[in-house]
């Protein structure tokens, strides 16, 4: 993009998203400010966050079967601050977002990169909709308990959508939370939620072991665009 473009010099991209990346058509304005965060090593943006969703589902997932194992869920739509004000809109957002990428009877993961709010901190929120099972990726110590709004909007989208699938829920939501690798300062969040995103999905694992991937070692410095 700095290539292609004066953004440097205060102009700006749009890129446009096409619905396999977050189940509707986006669009996303990039600016300076955008590519400071990159370039200056500060706390990413969600415009940021969600380029590099669609820079991997540009380049590792579409016109392949990971689109049917992976979906990405905007982090504009659903965070702290929305759902503090309207859980229900929220939960609805969630549920649309199910409805739009199929029956999910069959393991898939969706990803949901989850803000605490006013650029706060990320996590992961890898959600299995067929086996109810939730995984929660946090590059600080503790689990979701800090967010319990999200947990509770989060358990309650998965609900009713079963619900209107008409699918049994055999057994309670369980949450698991992954040992992953850890940040050692205050900006990485955002990018270890990218690299554990990226790392899923190029290992192609819908099973997130509790101790992070074995892979992780071979390739442990944060490396984002090879």
């Amino acid at each position: 993009m700095v290539e292609e473009s004066d953004i440097m010099h205060g102009a700006i991209r749009s890129v446009d998203f096409d619905e396999g990346v977050f189940g509707i058509a986006h669009s996303e304005i990039i600016a300076k400010e955008d590519m400071q965060q990159l370039f200056e090593h500060e706390e990413l943006g969600i415009a940021v966050i969600h380029t590099y969703i669609w820079y991997m589902y540009v380049t590792l997932m579409r016109g392949t079967e990971l689109c049917n194992r992976f979906n990405f869920i905007a982090a504009s739509r659903i965070n702290t601050t929305f759902i503090t004000k309207n859980p229900t809109s929220v939960k609805n957002e969630l549920v649309d977002r199910f409805m739009a990428a199929g029956d999910n009877t069959t393991p898939s993961l969706y990803f949901l990169p989850f803000n605490s709010g006013n650029g706060g901190h990320w996590v992961l929120v890898a959600m299995d909709l067929s086996r109810l099972m939730v995984y929660y990726l946090d590059s600080l110590s503790g689990d979701w308990s800090k967010y319990p709004s999200m947990k509770k909007t989060v358990d309650a989208a998965i609900l009713k959508f079963r619900s209107k699938k008409n699918y049994r829920n055999r057994k309670d939501i369980t949450w698991i939370r992954v040992q992953c690798p850890q940040q050692n300062n205050s900006v990485d969040c955002g990018f270890f939620v990218l690299r554990f995103m990226r790392d899923i999905i190029v290992l192609n694992r819908i099973d997130i072991p509790k101790m992070y991937f074995e892979e992780y070692n071979l390739t442990q410095e944060l490396i984002w665009m090879k």
